[in-house]
């Protein structure tokens, strides 16, 4: 039996749900980082609980892909209400979309990321991925909030607002940017089901204009400066010494990758990444000066068909970075982007992604809350 030990830090966005699930009187379960055959007989038997909990689901009539997260997140699947996501380069968004749900990537810090496992924790986001905006703020107002020092992106004077009070603002006279750039190479009748939208936007009072950022198509990082829990450390570094085969196979050839630029040019393109992310995250403040939000398609295509065991290595690739263009400049730069829902092509969801001011979340939740409001109509 393998000796586990407790972690050397909670993840303070679960320890805030526990609090409030007992205010609630609900359950709040968490799996902490074991071997993986120890961690699968924790996840079965949790998800085992929210199966329990809900009505069998009928067949799913366009069986696809549910984007980046596991296909058993039951947020996606409709099983609960809320769900927690990270999101490095959109996969709280992605799944979202694809899914037909509402998926916040919130501004980089709001939401304190201690404790939390991660490939590369500088692009990383913690955010909600719910039902409905209402649900997703929420989820957010519970969760946001300064960590005590722990997390170096947070302000001491950090102030989250009461976004699920403060929802239901009219749109009249919000100044919205569509970003051309966002609607480029994706799929004609996800553009249709979007532009459609932003013409209700519009009967609404919204003031849109179009706008252009190049430097969008050009869009990570490392180097954490806040808590390193020593245990994550070590377990990480010794599974994946002994078990490398388990690694998928898109994070291979970006390990790899990463290992050959570092290996034979240094830090060159590390560095002038980064000084290209002070310019991309420049162009999307110069636009926001004189906008209140910016909107484009959340991803270029509709959810795929699964996926086969038949697929080449191009394929693969694909599949895993290619869908999500206009989402990772955001993790880069930092601006707060959420996915809704706004209908359906061959029966299958499109999303709109909503972009705002760094820490100015409300915003963004409220021009998705109307949204949402005008889609159901």
């Amino acid at each position: 039996m393998t000796h586990l030990r407790n972690p050397a830090v909670k993840l303070p966005t679960v320890d805030e749900l526990r609090k409030i699930s007992d205010e609630l009187g609900l359950k709040c379960t968490e799996e902490e980082l074991l071997f993986a055959q120890e961690h699968y007989k924790g996840a079965s038997a949790s998800y085992q609980k929210v199966f329990d909990m809900v009505e069998e689901t009928p067949p799913v009539k366009y069986p696809r892909l549910p984007g980046h997260r596991e296909k058993s997140d039951p947020a996606c699947r409709g099983l609960v209400d809320m769900a927690l996501g990270s999101d490095q380069g959109g996969s709280i968004r992605m799944p979202s979309s694809w899914c037909g749900i509402v998926g916040l990537k919130p501004t980089f810090g709001l939401v304190p990321y201690t404790g939390s496992v991660s490939l590369e924790s500088t692009v990383d986001h913690l955010g909600p991925m719910t039902r409905t905006v209402d649900d997703c703020a929420l989820l957010l107002e519970a969760i946001a909030g300064y960590d005590d020092g722990l997390d170096p992106r947070q302000h001491r004077d950090l102030k989250v607002p009461k976004y699920s009070k403060l929802l239901n603002k009219s749109i009249k006279g919000t100044k919205i940017a569509v970003l051309k750039e966002g609607f480029e190479n994706v799929d004609d009748d996800v553009c249709r089901v979007v532009k459609a939208t932003i013409s209700k936007l519009q009967a609404e009072g919204a003031i849109f204009e179009d706008v252009s950022i190049p430097k969008h198509n050009d869009g990570v990082g490392y180097g954490w400066k806040g808590f390193y829990p020593t245990s994550l450390a070590e377990k990480l570094a010794s599974s994946v010494k002994s078990r490398p085969f388990e690694i998928p196979f898109p994070l291979k050839i970006s390990l790899m990758f990463g290992d050959y630029i570092e290996r034979n040019y240094q830090k060159k393109f590390y560095c002038k990444a980064q000084n290209l992310r002070r310019v991309l995250c420049k162009a999307y403040d110069d636009v926001l000066e004189h906008h209140d939000v910016i909107v484009m398609p959340t991803t270029s295509g509709k959810p795929l068909k699964l996926p086969t065991t038949e697929l080449s290595l191009s394929e693969i690739i694909d599949l895993s970075y290619g869908l999500g263009k206009n989402m990772s400049s955001f993790n880069i730069t930092g601006h707060p982007a959420i996915s809704v829902n706004v209908g359906f092509t061959d029966g299958l969801p499109c999303g709109m992604m909503i972009v705002g001011k760094m820490f100015d979340d409300l915003t963004v939740l409220q021009v998705a809350k109307t949204v949402e409001n005008v889609v159901k109509k």
